[in-house]
């Protein structure tokens, strides 16, 4: 009589219709237990505390929407929501305005193209902390880059306070988190163009259609879905950085470059975790919003492929 071994007692106890389906849960569910550990446990968790006034040490009670309502009369926060909204639009359009012009010459042939290109990706290639730091030296009011620059020119003769005035602040860390994030755009923009069939440049020259006509009419709707998707992509980044405010400016001065992430990380230093959660939960709506929206183009855009 033939031994029964343990993988045929289970196939046997299996039916075949089920087989399939359980080695793939088999495979899954590693995967999904992390996703569950590191994702969704921490954000239901903060949305719970939140609701809470948990300070550290202490794990505090249920408050409701005390501390939503604490925000909403808190200045600061207010301030990081227009200045979330203007660093996020400001730089958005320069980083599109740039990146497609630099795209749009990459995209040309001439000599020491591929030096070219790659030098415009060293702010991107560049850690976040070294870039930002080295922009904080050049803003620096006594010895800065900037500074010498302009005095030594003669083009404006006093020194500015670059990231110690109000009216300068947010100019300045626009201007820094602009060079550091173009070259996405760039990169994106150049390979949205190398997609584009030449037939069409073709067929429009011989229509008569000058540059700016093939540009309006072949090139930007070529550069739709990927214009749409990394203005996306770019928005939910520079609205969740924490770096490049931090290191330049941490906010100030007086709320004038304040932004979420800053503000939840005071929250997290002053141990306010509640009020610090409410911070980074209040941001949630939009954030979801433009993840659906990101995730929605880029899946239409692979079914159209």
């Amino acid at each position: 009589m033939a031994n029964t071994t343990p993988p045929a007692v289970a196939r046997a106890l299996i039916p075949p219709a089920w087989r399939t389906p359980l080695f793939a849960w088999a495979l899954v569910l590693p995967a999904l237990a992390l996703l569950v550990g590191l994702v969704a446990y921490p954000f239901l968790y903060a949305i719970y505390v939140s609701f809470t006034n948990r300070v550290i040490g202490n794990d505090g009670v249920w408050v409701g929407l005390a501390n939503y309502a604490y925000l909403a009369q808190n200045t600061a926060f207010n301030s990081a929501i227009w200045n979330t909204v203007v660093l996020v639009t400001v730089t958005g359009v320069l980083k599109f305005v740039i990146g497609l012009g630099l795209a749009l010459l990459v995209h040309q042939h001439f000599r020491f193209r591929g030096v070219f290109r790659s030098f415009l990706m060293l702010p991107w290639a560049m850690p976040a902390f070294v870039c930002f730091l080295t922009w904080r030296v050049l803003y620096q009011p006594i010895g800065g880059g900037i500074n010498l620059v302009l005095t030594q020119t003669g083009i404006y003769p006093e020194i500015i306070d670059w990231l110690g005035q109000r009216s300068t602040a947010m100019p300045a860390v626009i201007a820094a988190s602009t060079w550091r994030g173009f070259p996405f755009w760039f990169v994106s923009f150049l390979a949205g163009l190398q997609a584009i069939p030449k037939e069409l440049y073709e067929s429009a020259r011989i229509d008569g259609a000058n540059a700016w006509q093939r540009f309006r009419h072949v090139t930007l709707p070529g550069l739709k879905q990927v214009i749409i998707v990394v203005t996306l992509l770019s928005s939910i980044w520079t609205a969740n950085a924490f770096e490049h405010v931090w290191l330049l400016t941490q906010g100030g001065p007086s709320d004038a470059t304040m932004v979420f992430p800053v503000l939840a990380y005071y929250g997290m230093q002053t141990q306010r975790i509640g009020e610090a959660a409410a911070v980074s939960v209040a941001m949630l709506p939009v954030l979801l919003i433009l993840v659906f929206l990101a995730t929605s183009m880029m899946q239409k855009r692979e079914d159209e492929q």
